[in-house]
């Protein structure tokens, strides 16, 4: 059954063009490496919530924009083994991120309904 990593990170807007520079290699090499499909989009109607919401989940402050992103992977072997490849991938090594790792959330899911 297909396999999801789905990740929440709040990019500097300052630091958008290297982002999605950062997101186009990412997308390359995660396809290469036998990933399904690979989305990055950007908070588009993302409201501020009281209690929870997607800024607060990343502590967006006023100049980041939030980003949902998520790769799919035909289960969760083949994503593990994808990942392996990416991770051990040189064009991803001594690449200094353009967001604050420590605020993103990210895991990996197990679809039970797709469409």
């Amino acid at each position: 059954m297909t396999y999801v990593d789905g990740f929440v990170l709040a990019v500097p807007k300052a630091k958008l063009d290297a982002y999605k520079a950062q997101a186009a290699l990412g997308a390359q090499v995660w396809m290469e490496h036998g990933a399904l499909s690979y989305v990055e989009a950007l908070a588009d109607d993302t409201p501020y919530g009281e209690l929870t919401s997607f800024p607060r989940s990343v502590m967006a402050q006023d100049d980041e924009v939030v980003v949902f992103s998520y790769i799919t992977y035909a289960d969760r072997a083949a994503r593990d083994a994808v990942l392996a490849k990416v991770m051990a991938d040189e064009r991803l090594k001594n690449t200094e991120m353009a967001f604050d790792g420590k605020r993103m959330i990210y895991g990996g899911f197990q679809i039970f309904v797709e469409a």
